[in-house]
């Protein structure tokens, strides 16, 4: 496992960006969670937590 591997089940790629979200119904507004994601996944994990309604963005590069 690389050190930032994306959050796509079984994709071993190394995550370019970082999909921002929270869940409204049990997290408070200044929460937020940080899924990481490869160039090929960064789309469909926006969209699986869009679908949900949760709050989501997408940021360019990884954490600090």
């Amino acid at each position: 496992m690389t050190e930032f591997e994306c959050s796509r089940a079984g994709c071993r790629t190394r995550a370019t960006q970082q999909v921002v979200w929270r869940n409204p119904r049990i997290h408070s507004a200044d929460r937020e969670k940080i899924w990481l994601a490869c160039d090929e996944h960064v789309a469909f994990l926006h969209d699986y937590l869009a679908a949900r309604d949760f709050p989501v963005t997408v940021r360019e590069g990884l954490p600090a």
